[in-house]
């Protein structure tokens, strides 16, 4: 287990928060797969306390695929965290690997190829909440390095005195590019940066740390955290990303996830309207 900055253990009871380390992770055989080379994680799920959302690490090895259970009313968002592979939403296939993301809107079904070396995936499903459809013409497809659309100089939402050297987030899938529900969120934290804490008031909080070491908040504090680490926040916990490191060798520190539903306050911050497309 990792410490947090006041040197408390960073592990806290399963239900409303909780940050899961890569070493916490237990995977098993993917059901019906007697070979056990393809292996799947959920450490986030209504199972372990989260009210909207699952979220997978999938392992998916050389020559093997993966399909979340198809569903009319269920999204699927995934990010390739490891590995080159193909993926498949509907009838609409691309090559992916490393930081590319895919969104499948409800009644789509995603399909997660692996190529010679694996692919490890990071997948989040959540059903439609009453009265969500998916969108007209959404894009299944992106990269977390998209910059089409973003937020800057987010300031939280009141509760911690936010940090003046503010972190930028790329919105990958948001309702302007179709997303109904779950949408995807990419935060750049350069050295010395922070994505400010906040919360949101309806929405279970999923994401993980795609790239370099950082800390997330959490209820009350700081915790260190590194590549392939997941939080998880119930409605109304405090949370946040931030790259504490200074220095010639600081590097940036990238998250990605997102609240489900989304949360309209935080485009609103950005400018943008939250229609779906």
């Amino acid at each position: 287990m990792r410490t947090s900055t006041s040197g408390t253990l960073t592990a806290t009871p399963l239900g409303d928060a909780r940050i899961i380390t890569v070493d916490d992770f237990q995977f098993t055989p993917l059901p019906g797969r007697p070979d056990g080379r393809t292996t799947i994680a959920t450490p986030v799920s209504p199972a372990a306390g989260a009210t909207h959302v699952t979220l997978h690490v999938v392992r998916i090895a050389a020559g093997e695929s993966f399909s979340p259970e198809a569903s009319s009313e269920e999204e699927n968002t995934a990010v390739v965290f490891r590995g080159v592979g193909t993926a498949t939403v509907g009838s609409r296939a691309r090559r992916v690997g490393r930081a590319d993301a895919v969104y499948a809107p409800a009644g789509q079904v995603l399909t997660l190829a692996a190529g010679a070396e694996g692919l490890t995936v990071y997948v989040w499903r959540t059903p439609l909440a009453a009265g969500r459809r998916p969108g007209t013409d959404p894009e299944p497809f992106s990269s977390l390095w998209d910059e089409t659309t973003q937020l800057r100089g987010f300031g939280g939402t009141g509760q911690i005195a936010p940090d003046t050297d503010r972190a930028t987030m790329n919105f990958v899938f948001w309702p302007g590019n179709g997303s109904s529900q779950l949408c995807l969120h990419c935060g750049i934290q350069q050295p010395g940066q922070t994505f400010n804490v906040h919360l949101h008031p309806e929405s279970d909080e999923a994401f993980f740390a795609f790239e370099g070491v950082g800390q997330m908040y959490l209820r009350d504090r700081w915790i260190d955290v590194a590549a392939g680490d997941v939080l998880y926040a119930a409605p109304g916990v405090l949370h946040g990303a931030r790259n504490p490191h200074t220095g010639p060798d600081a590097r940036r520190f990238v998250t990605c996830g997102g609240p489900s539903p989304y949360d309209p306050a935080l485009y609103s911050a950005a400018g943008l309207p939250s229609d779906v497309r």
